[in-house]
């Protein structure tokens, strides 16, 4: 599976070994918050850390560029609070 992000269309793609959408994660920038929006996964990915994987590459890269993120995604937030170690990249505001 690899993860590859697009700042231009705002979006992190998962892409299966044989090359088919596995799912996405949209966000948003805005005066240094990351806001991540939506996860999808297509069913046939379903039960296998697609989404997982989406939200953990999102917040290490959150964690990297030294901003905060804004989980409006309820997939996102449901990561964050099974693993506490992003916890502090959630911003406040």
């Amino acid at each position: 599976m690899e993860i590859t992000r697009n700042d231009a269309e705002g979006r992190y793609a998962a892409v299966s070994d044989d090359g088919a959408q596995a799912g996405e994660l949209t966000f948003e920038v805005d005066d240094g918050v990351t806001r991540l929006l939506h996860t999808a996964v297509g069913d046939e990915f379903e039960g296998q850390g697609v989404g997982s994987a989406l939200a953990r590459r999102a917040l290490d890269d959150a964690r990297r560029d030294g901003v905060r993120v804004d989980p409006k995604c309820g997939f996102v937030a449901s990561y964050i609070q099974r693993h506490p170690e992003y916890a502090g990249l959630v911003t406040t505001a």
